[in-house]
């Protein structure tokens, strides 16, 4: 299975964020990757449903919407009414996050859950039968261009070696260089932010990242 790419709108232009979404588009993304931060989960401070609904109206590749937020429940709602695809909910955050995947579900949008850096692994394992994709954080949350923690990719490995129905993204510090190793512990999906948009060619990035990861999954 070829590795897909999903640059993060994070570290676009937000001021051309059509023009940005066109730009990664042609130059071969694979799906769209928006980190929607409450400044309570994590202490950075986003955006919310609007921004989603108007990535929506200017593309057709799937919206993977990241709620690094204290309370998804209260969200899901307004998020998958605005085009989200998929709704990453945190193992971390507050509420009976088996009843918020199947609530997501029951929305049309596929539920995912996520797991931070500390974390340990048998956090998720409740949640994985109801989750579509399981996304492995690779950087503490909460801000764009941080170095990749290597020491997650044994919990890409453990998931990766299940019988399973479930994708496997990992986000953060993903680039060029990390995307191997990425890639070769299972990783399905790689979020890359700052290492698309900030590029002087995203579409060369974008080449470059498939390419390091299509060759270590062979």
């Amino acid at each position: 299975m070829a590795v897909k790419i999903a640059p993060s709108l994070l570290s676009a232009d937000f001021a051309r964020i059509a023009d940005e979404v066109a730009r990664v588009t042609a130059g071969g993304a694979d799906w769209l990757h928006l980190d929607v931060m409450d400044g309570h989960f994590v202490p950075n401070l986003t955006f919310g449903p609007a921004l989603v609904k108007a990535v929506r109206q200017v593309t057709k590749l799937p919206l993977d919407v990241h709620l690094m937020i204290e309370r998804p429940a209260d969200f899901i709602v307004p998020f998958a009414r605005a085009g989200a695809d998929y709704l990453t909910v945190h193992v971390e955050a507050q509420g009976d996050l088996a009843r918020v995947l199947a609530d997501i579900r029951s929305l049309g949008v596929h539920p995912a859950i996520s797991i931070n850096p500390p974390t340990p692994l048998e956090a998720v394992e409740p949640y994985l039968s109801l989750a579509d994709m399981v996304l492995v954080m690779s950087v503490n949350p909460g801000f764009s261009g941080q170095g990749f923690i290597h020491e997650v990719l044994p919990k890409v490995s453990a998931l990766a070696a299940r019988s399973r129905r479930f994708v496997i993204e990992i986000d953060g510090g993903i680039n060029a260089d990390t995307a191997a190793a990425a890639a070769a512990a299972g990783a399905e999906v790689l979020v890359a932010g700052s290492a698309v948009f900030g590029a002087p060619d995203p579409a060369a990035a974008i080449a470059a990242i498939r390419a390091r990861g299509d060759a270590a999954r062979r």
